[in-house]
């Protein structure tokens, strides 16, 4: 089965969803409202902006969790300010709303309510666009502004890895990049983020009009070392966690050993470089933030909720449902112990940039 076909976020809204557990990229969201703001406004400084009848918007990666409607609220505040200030007629805003087929948009689309009750005099309307956003999603010059929280590092597949001599797993006992990984490893996750990110920049440039905006947020790392605590935390205790089943019996080893997720955690340099060699967009901002976890994970109980929201539908895929309960409270196990010892991470890092089209790049 593709990644597309297995990769979303738990659905419905109990106690183990993502609606229930995404108490940080909502901290995140909140966090970056300024950026996306200042993106929003910016589009009424070109030449077409008195123009605009209907803005365009675009959320890649929604999910189904509130992210979105912090993202929504905040564009419609900032075209209703901006409008109030020239003294123009606020546009019509359409929102798409894009994730995998997989997604729970029937939760989504449920919360929207908040939105409509919220905004009454403004005439903004949501529809859902489902596709992978590794591929083109929209008309050339249709969209005004792009967004995406803690989407991009999703890869499109799982990257390709071989073992020196092929006598032994590239990645055993591992499922992300380690300490323990061999440098081909790292080699190969680089490879395919650079090969994802580039093929997303080059499907976004063609949808967006002249002076269009995009602004990412990306689960990123301080350090130039990928295999670092910071970014490797979360997939080392769902390692650790899995070798357990695999010692208890549970799960097969070789099920183990050939199993990676398809996640990459860059750096800033790294997204910046690629942005640069693509060359459609100018950066307008580029920062490297970080986010405090206490209060939202202070629980080790709710951290594992969270890692369990966006990890069990591939996890399961790989590992059966039978063993899931088994699984994730070996994972809230480690993060107490780890909670003790102070080894778990309290800051969550994020690369948040704002792209704006340039002009050499126009449709």
């Amino acid at each position: 089965m593709e990644v597309k076909e297995m990769l979303f976020m738990n659905k419905g809204d109990g106690e183990n969803s993502y609606v229930k557990t995404s108490g940080y990229t909502q901290k995140v969201a909140a966090v970056t409202q300024p950026v996306v703001y200042r993106a929003a406004q910016s589009l009424f400084t070109g030449r077409n902006s008195c123009s605009y009848q209907v803005l365009n918007v675009a959320d890649l990666g929604c999910s189904s969790g509130p992210n979105t409607f912090t993202v929504m609220s905040t564009v419609i505040e900032s075209t209703r300010d901006k409008c109030s200030e020239l003294n123009w007629q606020m546009p019509e805003i359409q929102f798409y709303l894009n994730d995998l087929v997989g997604n729970d948009f029937n939760t989504l689309f449920k919360g929207l309510s908040v939105i409509q009750d919220k905004y009454k005099n403004v005439s903004c309307f949501a529809m859902g666009a489902p596709g992978s956003f590794h591929g083109r999603l929209f008309p050339q010059n249709s969209m005004h502004l792009i967004h995406s929280s803690y989407g991009v590092q999703w890869l499109s597949k799982v990257p390709k890895m071989t073992s020196e001599g092929g006598l032994s797993p590239p990645n055993k006992g591992k499922i992300y990049i380690s300490k323990t990984s061999p440098p081909a490893v790292w080699k190969a996750y680089l490879s395919q983020f650079q090969e994802d990110f580039l093929s997303f920049l080059r499907c976004r440039s063609p949808e967006l009009v002249p002076d269009g905006r995009m602004v990412l947020i990306i689960h990123g790392r301080k350090s130039a070392d990928p295999t670092t605590r910071e970014s490797c935390y979360t997939w080392e205790v769902l390692a650790d966690a899995i070798s357990y089943q695999v010692s208890q019996g549970l799960i097969d080893e070789e099920k183990l050993n050939s199993f990676n997720v398809p996640y990459y955690i860059p750096s800033q340099e790294e997204v910046r470089d690629l942005v640069n060699k693509e060359g459609s967009f100018l950066t307008e901002f580029v920062d490297t933030i970080e986010v405090e976890l206490e209060g939202i994970w202070t629980e080790p109980e709710n951290r594992a909720k969270n890692l369990r929201s966006f990890t069990e539908p591939m996890i399961s895929h790989q590992f059966g449902e039978e063993v899931m309960d088994k699984l994730y409270d070996k994972v809230k196990d480690i993060l107490v112990e780890d909670c003790k010892q102070e080894k778990q991470s309290t800051r969550g890092v994020s690369i948040v940039l704002e792209l704006k089209k340039k002009e050499s790049h126009l449709s």
